[in-house]
């Protein structure tokens, strides 16, 4: 018998070595480290203060996140540098911006929604939340239990890059209810903006929230300086994590250009992306073409595309060349 040592990680950024025994077969070879097997384990749309936010590490360990930055208390209370997190407002006007012009800062968060919580009201204000939460992060389980579904925030490539904002990391909520998910064709103005402050909901560790997780950063190693691969979503990450690249449009697994419309259908399709707000009421920020069934590919080697300048011009200052091919 032998003992097999293991890494695992997830897409919450939690990296832990675990340590099991069994037989090893006769053709097994040695390794040249002590992890024998890297186990990856996916869990999606959690950011790490999400899980994490109230984390206290053991002896002199430290940890960034939002308790170490005195954003929040060990209750779940706002901290001394609770402004530090306060989300703004901003106007959008003409072409995509991932920096936009702040016209101010919320006066209070708008109630969190349910999108497709299970057993809740599909797409409703979510109830369990009050409608007067303080402009930064808010314990969920204040509202509803740890183990109860709440909603699903944004999380797409175009409405990322404006929320991280440069590293302001303020146009979570503003995002959320301008640009929203994204799920629409041209021509169809259904408004997916619903998340509300979904977004700066966090779990507390201290009430008893996430044990399973506190129990795992307690024994092992945790990254709380992990980045994900693609700023985005789901499909575009698990993809980054098998093949360490971006995804590109193929017929058959031959690469094509992706159809701006599908005929057949009946309306527009485009599968070509484009963060340019359409004007649209009084929503400056509601993309012309975005969204699952509305666009979902971009030509990144292209800067006069819309959307495609202003992320590599700010790449560009930070030294960082874009890996895009035409």
């Amino acid at each position: 018998m032998k003992s097999h040592r293991c890494l695992e990680f997830s897409s919450i950024a939690l990296a832990v070595a675990c340590l099991t025994s069994g037989a090893v077969p006769q053709a097994y070879a040695a390794t040249t480290t002590p992890i024998e097997h890297v186990i990856v384990v996916v869990g999606e749309n959690h950011a790490f203060d999400n899980i994490f936010g109230t984390y206290r590490p053991h002896h002199s360990q430290t940890v960034l996140n939002l308790l170490s930055q005195g954003i929040v208390k060990e209750n779940g209370d706002p901290g001394p540098n609770f402004h530090l997190a306060a989300q703004q407002i901003a106007l959008q006007s003409g072409t995509y911006s991932i920096d936009p012009h702040r016209v101010g800062p919320y006066s209070k968060l708008p109630q969190p929604n349910t999108t497709y919580a299970t057993g809740q009201p599909l797409g409703a204000n979510d109830p369990r939340f009050p409608t007067d939460l303080k402009n930064g992060p808010f314990q969920i389980s204040n509202y509803a239990p740890y183990d109860a579904f709440v909603g699903d925030p944004v999380h797409r490539f175009f409405q990322m890059w404006q929320q991280v904002s440069k590293g302001r990391n303020d146009l979570f909520v503003w995002v959320a209810e301008t640009a929203g998910t994204g799920n629409h064709t041209a021509g169809n103005f259904v408004d997916e903006t619903s998340q509300g402050a979904l977004a700066m909901g966090f779990y507390n560790m201290n009430t008893g929230d996430a044990p399973f997780f506190k129990e795992m950063a307690r024994h092992y190693a945790i990254s709380d300086n992990y980045h994900q691969a693609i700023m985005g979503g789901t499909g575009a990450n698990f993809l980054a994590i098998v093949t360490g690249d971006a995804a590109f449009y193929n017929v058959a697994g031959t690469a094509a250009v992706p159809p701006t419309s599908v005929p057949a259908l009946g309306t527009m399709v485009s599968q070509v992306e484009s963060p340019d707000p359409q004007p649209v009421g009084s929503n400056t920020n509601w993309y012309t073409e975005d969204g699952y069934s509305g666009g979902s590919y971009v030509n990144c080697a292209d800067v006069s595309l819309p959307g495609i300048g202003p992320i590599t011009q700010y790449l560009n200052t930070l030294h960082v060349k874009p890996n895009c091919l035409d």
